[in-house]
């Protein structure tokens, strides 16, 4: 069985840059506040004009970002004694100026690809299709976020790159407003807030409670200057669990390479970790495009998904359960036998399935896969979303070998009972070659999603947690080792 490692790569980009919000410390801003109402309003609106011609056309709207920034001092700057709403338009976008600072997103890797359909199929050739390539972009602090790339598939599975526009766009995050309290109370039980300081917020709560009713609960016992740290931590995971619902609309006259998802959550702080994204076809033929990823702080993760219909419009929310306690989460395409269906790497070791009745609950998890053989005795999980074929479920997998050694295989599962396991490749795919173990994480080859193009699987992945390239293998040859290597397990 050959498998054809294409020339192509994808290379992290250090000038695709977005702005932060950047803050100082209440200390210097106050100092910074001070000075820069000592300067007159001519003063001002020269060193507005300097910063707007040295950045401009490497943001848009720069004014709209200096104001909002500003706008997250304005009760520092009330304490102050100062009248916010008197500060002139152009005093408080130089103050936002130096509260604002542009971060690389590519500047340390562009790795763990995941491919999909594009929706749009329109103005194509015979045996082409568009398709749409998540990366995980990592900057400076290994901060994570999520960005995209757009190419044409033709007949003999060349992959042709369409432009990458030069503009980053962030877009508007808008939070959920309402939670149902028995839901919410138990997410923060699977991730192990004590039942003393739950009860503590939440049994004063009705069962629909608002967002700012309990964000306001918490902050005002946050404020207790003898609060001891575990309660602390408490109270602050659930500032993170909360912030975690959100929604995401980017501007419908941007191109969707200038579209980034980028940590929009406490429980996000450390950065998005790994979307699979998957285009989910429900039984009535409605499609959505949903995608499992890790939210991490440092010191918590939580699995979340991700959908949308227009890659515009997003809608983001923690993924519940018992099962929800470990990464790797990769939802299957379709119903089976009316629920929902997920693989999971639960316990961090084995490759799990769990069904269920909603897309964000997930219990009883059901092992179908350990560690077999001498290249995945370390662990062994998912490469991304199964991928339907008329023999079964193509399920990409990884595992890890020999001196923490990432390498590709594969495994075919029953199409109505994929807790069956039809087949499962001795070998990998792939294993890192000379050229490809060097990099930020050497030694590792890794994916998050490919699919079928031409009676081939197209299987975009990571380079050593640096860059990304591709590779096809026939569907035929595969589906016929998988099938004949049922004897093997």
């Amino acid at each position: 069985m050959k498998v054809q490692r294409q020339p192509l790569k994808f290379t992290p980009d250090n000038k695709r840059v977005v702005t932060r919000f950047f803050n100082n410390g209440n200390k210097r801003t106050t100092q910074l506040v001070y000075r820069i109402l000592e300067f007159s309003e001519e003063k001002v609106a020269l060193e507005l004009q300097s910063v707007f011609k040295e950045f401009k056309g490497r943001h848009r709207n720069l004014k709209k970002i200096f104001k909002r920034h500003c706008g997250h001092f304005e009760g520092l700057i009330k304490d102050m004694g100062i009248d916010y709403d008197a500060l002139s338009e152009n005093q408080k976008m130089l103050i936002g100026s130096y509260s604002t600072m542009e971060y690389s997103l590519e500047a340390a890797a562009l790795f763990n690809p995941s491919m999909i359909e594009d929706l749009d199929q329109s103005f194509l050739k015979e045996g082409e299709k568009r398709v749409i390539i998540s990366f995980r972009a990592t900057g400076e602090g290994h901060l994570s976020s999520i960005v995209f790339r757009k190419g044409i598939l033709d007949k003999d599975n060349n992959l042709q790159v369409l432009k990458v526009k030069n503009h980053i766009d962030l877009p508007e995050i808008g939070n959920k407003v309402s939670y149902d309290k028995s839901r919410f109370v138990k997410k923060m039980e699977e991730i192990k807030i004590s039942k003393k300081y739950i009860d503590e917020i939440m049994n004063p709560l009705p069962e629909k409670f608002d967002y700012f009713v309990l964000k306001d609960s918490v902050n005002k016992l946050l404020k207790d200057t003898e609060i001891g740290e575990r309660k602390k931590m408490a109270l602050q995971e659930m500032t993170w669990l909360v912030d975690s619902y959100y929604d995401l609309k980017f501007s419908d006259q941007s191109d969707i390479t200038e579209r980034v998802i980028f940590p929009n959550s406490p429980a996000e702080s450390r950065g998005i970790e790994d979307a699979r994204f998957v285009r989910f076809q429900d039984e009535d033929g409605a499609e959505t495009i949903y995608a499992t990823y890790t939210a991490y702080n440092g010191h918590t993760i939580i699995p979340k998904l991700l959908s949308t219909h227009d890659f515009i419009n997003f809608r983001i929310m923690p993924i519940h359960g018992k099962a929800a306690q470990n990464k790797n989460f990769a939802l299957f395409p379709r119903k089976i036998k009316g629920k929902y269906a997920m693989l999971a790497r639960v316990d961090g070791l084995n490759n799990y399935i769990m069904y269920s009745d909603r897309i964000t609950l997930w219990n009883n998890p059901i092992k179908i896969q350990e560690p077999k053989f001498a290249w995945d005795l370390t662990q062994l999980g998912n490469c991304g979303s199964p991928i339907y074929t008329d023999e079964g479920w193509l399920v990409i997998t990884h595992g890890v070998g020999p001196m923490r050694r990432y390498s590709i295989g594969a495994s075919l599962l029953d199409l109505e009972d994929p807790t069956i396991v039809l087949g499962r490749l001795k070998s990998p795919l792939l294993s890192p070659s000379k050229e490809e173990r060097e990099g930020y994480v050497p030694n590792v080859v890794y994916s998050c999603g490919g699919m079928i193009h031409n009676n081939h699987l197209i299987l975009p992945y990571a380079v050593s947690d640096y860059s990304s390239s591709y590779a096809t293998v026939n569907l035929s040859e595969l589906l016929k080792e998988l099938k004949s290597s049922n004897d093997q397990f």
